[in-house]
């Protein structure tokens, strides 16, 4: 009779036994492997950059197109610890709003990085097009900031809703279209800096609180032409300094 009253017991123990497993899994992937969500609009080089923080640099010419579907990663180091990165498509369709409700509500990402390219972002024909096409720096500036208006109401409503802080870098990518003002650029995207990108980022940090939310600027570069004043250890140096912030960020270092 005991083993008969113990035995629904046992049954019943189960599936929260089973749960606590999938918890203490899920934890430890998700300190191994914390996701990344990667945003930008597009043009800004949100793909390359990824490929090379995950190893995986591509060969040749950048698409003319930008993704329209959202990319996913893997970053694995030799101690099994990395990334796990989700590029939101940057162009404004309802694949790129269905990526970003994914990352930011639906499974919440645990950090971001955001990234910009100082008005240099390239200009994309939509898919199934081809040639050159002209593109305005400040037009691409502006469109830059209503891209990050967008994405910052998304991560900070994440922010506020989660136990935990979360960490955003801000990404300036392509520096060796202006290596002689790195320096510079890099504080007009940062808080504090009085510029409108700067303002965006101080209401954001203000409506996550600071406590929730820690908030990096780096500079970035990833694909380099023939031409270019970067030579590929400068570039692979940038990578590295944004590859050991997300490290600590992460808990890895």
């Amino acid at each position: 009779m005991s083993q008969q009253s113990r035995g629904p017991r046992g049954i019943r123990a189960v599936p929260s036994t089973l749960a606590r497993g999938r918890d203490r899994v899920t934890g430890v992937l998700q300190h191994r492997y914390p996701t990344v969500a990667v945003t930008g609009m597009t043009g800004v080089g949100k793909s390359e950059l990824v490929d090379h923080l995950a190893g995986r640099p591509r060969a040749g010419e950048p698409p003319e197109a930008g993704s329209a579907v959202m990319e996913r990663r893997v970053r694995r180091d030799r101690r099994l610890r990395g990334f796990r990165f989700r590029v939101v498509p940057g162009e404004n369709a309802a694949t790129r709003l269905g990526a970003l409700d994914e990352v930011f509500h639906d499974d919440p990402v645990d950090g971001v990085l955001h990234v910009v390219a100082n008005g240099y972002a390239t200009g994309r024909r939509p898919a199934g097009t081809t040639g050159a096409v002209e593109v305005d720096r400040d037009e691409q500036l502006a469109r830059e900031l209503e891209d990050w208006t967008v994405t910052a109401h998304r991560i900070a409503s994440m922010a506020v809703r989660r136990p935990r802080p979360t960490w955003l870098v801000v990404v300036v990518t392509k520096v060796d279209l202006f290596l002689d003002d790195v320096d510079e650029v890099v504080r007009s995207y940062s808080p504090g800096s009085g510029t409108p990108f700067g303002d965006r980022l101080d209401e954001l940090r203000a409506l996550a609180g600071a406590a929730k939310l820690s908030i990096d600027v780096l500079p970035a570069c990833s694909r380099l032409d023939p031409a270019s004043p970067l030579d590929p250890k400068q570039r692979d140096a940038y990578l590295a300094a944004l590859e050991a912030r997300m490290g600590q960020l992460a808990g890895h270092a």
